[in-house]
């Protein structure tokens, strides 16, 4: 993978299509081999596409001491754009990607054009605050999640009954996951500790570029009702929800042309 270098990250990053820019971001633990790459990038051809490592996951280095803050990881983003793009670019982000997605949106306007963020919040309060909070601080005392009981965790978190359900579904999930618990363990304090201290609330009323915020019906990890919250709070936005999706499931066999589906409505429907 080519790299970008700021001055304490070196972001690996990989680019194909031709046409507009779009930028996909990852959730925390991962990565676009397994989610963006495999699952939407097929269904936007037509588009130059653009993905990455986030700071403190794959081949990305980064030596800022931890916290990390959301700012941070869109800052990351914004010198991406600004080195191998064309801004302004749509940006699209799923979960901790979603967060950064609106605060890159808040914090450089001037390079995106479209944002749509997944599966998010505009600030870490509540049930998702208790959720991040109880596993940065089981990894803080030394806790992890390996082996099918990790595989079992992550699945029935991110997924819904039916798509753990279906047998085929479930070997492609449960394949998925295997390979995941080893990047999400290395990553989690330094990326979940910046989701949770996000909070844009006071920001949103502020937010001048378009934002089509994406919630699923069967979120457990981030329910629907935090994406409606940012949506009411921007003047610019507008609320999407999937049924029947639960917090991974456009990166599932049985939904990911749904989500997909969704994703090309929201751009082909804007302006130029």
């Amino acid at each position: 993978m080519p790299t970008i270098t700021t001055v304490d990250t070196v972001t690996h990053y990989a680019q194909s299509g031709d046409g507009p820019d779009i930028v996909w971001i990852c959730g925390g633990g991962g990565l676009p081999e397994r989610t963006w790459i495999q699952y939407q990038l097929p269904s936007f051809p037509d588009f130059r596409n653009t993905v990455y490592h986030n700071r403190g996951i794959g081949k990305t280095e980064c030596t800022q001491e931890l916290p990390w803050t959301m700012g941070d990881f869109a800052r990351d983003t914004a010198s991406l754009i600004e080195q191998v793009c064309e801004p302004p670019v749509i940006v699209v982000g799923k979960s901790m990607g979603a967060l950064t997605a609106t605060q890159l949106a808040l914090d450089r306007p001037d390079l995106v054009r479209l944002a749509i963020p997944m599966g998010t919040l505009g600030k870490s309060t509540g049930w998702v605050h208790d959720y991040m909070r109880a596993e940065i601080d089981y990894r803080k005392q030394g806790g992890s999640l390996t082996g099918l009981m990790g595989i079992c965790h992550y699945a029935a978190m991110l997924h819904p009954a039916d798509e753990l359900g279906d047998e085929e579904t479930w070997e492609v999930l449960k394949a998925s996951y295997a390979n995941f618990e080893g990047e999400n363990e290395r990553s989690l304090i330094g990326q979940w500790d910046a989701c949770d201290t996000f909070d844009v609330l006071d920001r949103l009323p502020g937010c001048s570029v378009p934002l089509h915020v994406v919630g699923f019906a069967e979120d457990v990890q981030a329910p629907p009702q935090y994406g409606q919250q940012v949506a009411e709070l921007s003047p610019t936005a507008v609320f999407h929800l999937l049924e029947g999706h639960g917090h991974c499931s456009l990166w599932s066999p049985m939904r990911a042309d749904e989500a997909n589906a969704v994703i090309r409505e929201i751009i082909d429907a804007q302006p130029g």
